[in-house]
């Protein structure tokens, strides 16, 4: 005899009990700006969401795609690519491939405008005031980043690590870095790891791996979304657990500062790759 329970919730196929889910922890509209930033000055990352028209999106992937292959075919300087954190020798389905297009605001007015976006710089002036500035011409400056996986792949994923840790020695810092979403992100095609409010600490029990880190959390962005977090957050990507198109992960990523700009020229020399791949 059935219960009561299942009288008055009966299964059928197709259909489930389950409650919608609760609204991503996290995200913030345009006009939101404000929770936004107590959000992020207390679990040291936010993410804003509904700055770009899909129509801008577009117009990005086909740009982006066009100086990715311009970088493959030799056509743009060698400043715009990397062996630092590119494998030279990465191959995409037999073709050679650049994960990496660097200084991408210097060889792309669209990329440059989407990381200048207004609310993106409001945001950014609100988490480190009215001087800070954009790092565009050194240190890789602003990167276009495909990340996909295979065989001869160069880049999938990356280990624990703050961007702090990259050089502490310098007097840039404070900053905050930004990641604008061409994909969404899903296990299918990695996703960023997160240890909330781990920027309020140090890294002497950091993991030096994937490892698991108690208390982290998958932050998950939609198309277009834009990542902040702070230098000093504990974070790493996953790999894609699918293959092909579905398993591509690009966005346009860069830093904004509030110390002391670098020289003319600054270079690599002293660049702490810290991070596994």
């Amino acid at each position: 005899m059935p219960t009561v329970t299942q009288a008055a919730h009966p299964r059928r196929p197709g259909f489930s009990t389950r409650p919608p889910a609760p609204p991503q922890s996290g995200v913030f509209g345009p006009e939101q700006l404000d929770a936004l930033e107590s959000f992020f000055r207390t679990d040291g990352y936010a993410i804003l969401r509904g700055v770009f028209a899909e129509a801008t999106l577009v117009e990005l992937d086909a740009d982006m795609a066009a100086r990715q292959a311009d970088l493959v075919a030799g056509l743009l300087p060698t400043k715009h690519g990397t062996v630092i954190l590119d494998e030279p020798d990465a191959m995409i389905e037999g073709d050679p491939f650049a994960h990496y297009v660097c200084q991408v605001t210097e060889c792309s007015p669209l990329a440059a405008m989407a990381t200048t976006e207004p609310h993106v710089v409001d945001t950014i002036h609100r988490l480190l005031g009215p001087d800070a500035w954009l790092l565009e011409d050194d240190r890789f400056g602003v990167v276009f980043q495909d990340a996909r996986p295979g065989d001869q792949s160069g880049y999938s994923r990356i280990g624990w690590h703050s961007d702090w840790q990259s050089g502490p020695h310098l007097d840039v810092w404070p900053s905050v870095a930004f990641t604008i979403h061409l994909d969404a992100t899903s296990p299918a095609n990695g996703f960023l790891r997160v240890a909330p409010r781990s920027h309020l600490g140090g890294t002497d029990d950091m993991p030096l791996g994937f490892e698991k880190v108690v208390g982290e959390v998958a932050v998950y962005a939609d198309r277009g979304d834009v990542i902040f977090h702070d230098a000093h957050l504990w974070h790493s990507a996953a790999r894609a657990t699918d293959d092909g198109e579905i398993a591509v992960r690009r966005h346009i990523r860069g830093g904004w500062y509030g110390g002391r700009r670098l020289p003319a020229d600054h270079g690599l020399d002293d660049f702490v790759k810290n991070a596994r791949r």
